[in-house]
């Protein structure tokens, strides 16, 4: 082979070298964000949101590429969960994960003590066990201690305050996804607890949202529960606003709300 041809094809496999490495960090940085569905852009982008989609800046090419981290956990045994170690930013290394029998498969109740007041919950250990395993798991390692509600969303189609990532920063989570639960017909109006996920199979983790107004979404997240109290302090945070909107549309809320910690009722 000449000299030039060589020089044209190891500058051609370093390109693609390159490209894999891009599409690894973005598939990454888009881990654990809500992914809007197309009927909610629609009514977003009619009643002039700004929203184009319901996910990061660099979400629209990792969508086309869901990280190997998210793909689908082990089946469980009937009556129990499948919790898949993740590389997660900002998971504690000697966290573990939950047992894999609930410990929970009725309601349990539950307070997010926040900065800007408490905000109380209803945890669905019938329909969603592993969720609610995992969310008083997290709760009882002190694991959402310290850290701030990083994404906040006020479009016409989806009104909701996103917590539960350590890092702040939308990409970090525990260090295990699980699969969706409770989803079949799900919808979530005005009072929701669900699971924040990335679209792929597995990727729940330590990242839920709060929904303070009815939401178009598609019945691809899990319905963890609902709030009891607080909803006055969620609407409080969304009539502040976004500190800085980003292309999205959501950003930080300008009132911060910080998470000082999470208790599970009588546990």
């Amino acid at each position: 082979m000449a000299g030039k041809d060589r020089k044209k094809q190891l500058a051609r496999q370093r390109y693609e070298r390159q490209e894999q490495r891009r599409a690894a960090e973005q598939a990454k940085a888009q881990r654990i964000k809500i992914i809007g569905a197309v009927a909610a852009v629609a009514v977003i982008a009619a009643g002039g949101a700004g929203i184009a989609l319901l996910v990061g800046k660099d979400d629209k090419k990792a969508e086309a590429k869901p990280n190997a981290e998210a793909s689908k956990p082990p089946a469980a045994k009937p009556g129990e969960c499948a919790y898949k170690p993740s590389q997660d930013e900002g998971a504690p290394k000697k966290l573990g994960t939950p047992p894999v029998k609930p410990a929970y498969t009725d309601t349990v109740k539950a307070t997010l003590k926040t900065s800007q007041g408490d905000i109380g919950l209803e945890l669905d250990g019938k329909k969603a066990p592993c969720a609610t395993n995992s969310f008083a798991f997290l709760a009882k390692k002190d694991f959402w201690d310290k850290s701030f509600c990083h994404r906040l969303s006020t479009g016409e189609g989806l009104k909701m305050l996103q917590c539960g990532d350590p890092t702040g920063t939308g990409r970090g989570g525990p260090g295990y996804g699980f699969d969706n639960e409770n989803t079949d017909g799900a919808k979530y109006g005005k009072g929701t607890l669900a699971m924040a996920n990335t679209g792929a199979p597995g990727s729940n983790g330590s990242q839920f949202f709060l929904v303070y107004g009815d939401s178009q979404l598609p019945p691809s997240y899990t319905v963890l529960g609902k709030i009891t109290s607080g909803l006055d302090t969620l609407e409080a945070v969304a009539k502040a606003g976004i500190a800085k909107p980003g292309q999205d549309g959501t950003g930080e809320p300008k009132k911060k709300v910080t998470i000082e910690d999470v208790t599970i009722a009588g546990k």
